[in-house]
């Protein structure tokens, strides 16, 4: 079996759901082999469209992860009905 991140290896597209099924990092990881293999110019035209388009449905999931793990952020930051604004700690800071 041919190796998908070889400049004249095939994409094969992904399952529509398959980009909800990766966790954050595995999603990342492949949308990043994507951009890398599209960047190359070597993909026949056909395989640059499921590329992309697999490139988007992993951007789409990753920015729905991102928003889902900022409001559950801002959900454990409220305290008495607001939400408070506090500083990430600089590790460089203070010793």
């Amino acid at each position: 079996m041919a190796d998908p991140s070889e400049p004249g290896a095939r994409a094969s597209p992904a399952p529509a759901s398959g980009a909800s099924e990766l966790s954050f990092e595995a999603a990342l990881d492949r949308l990043e082999a994507i951009v890398d293999r599209l960047e190359g110019g070597e993909l026949p035209l056909e395989d640059s469209l499921a590329s992309f388009e697999e490139g988007v449905r992993l951007s789409r999931a990753l920015s729905e992860q991102l928003g889902s793990a900022e409001r559950r952020v801002e959900r454990l930051l409220k305290e008495g009905g607001q939400l408070l604004a506090r500083p990430l700690e600089d590790s460089g800071e203070g010793s």
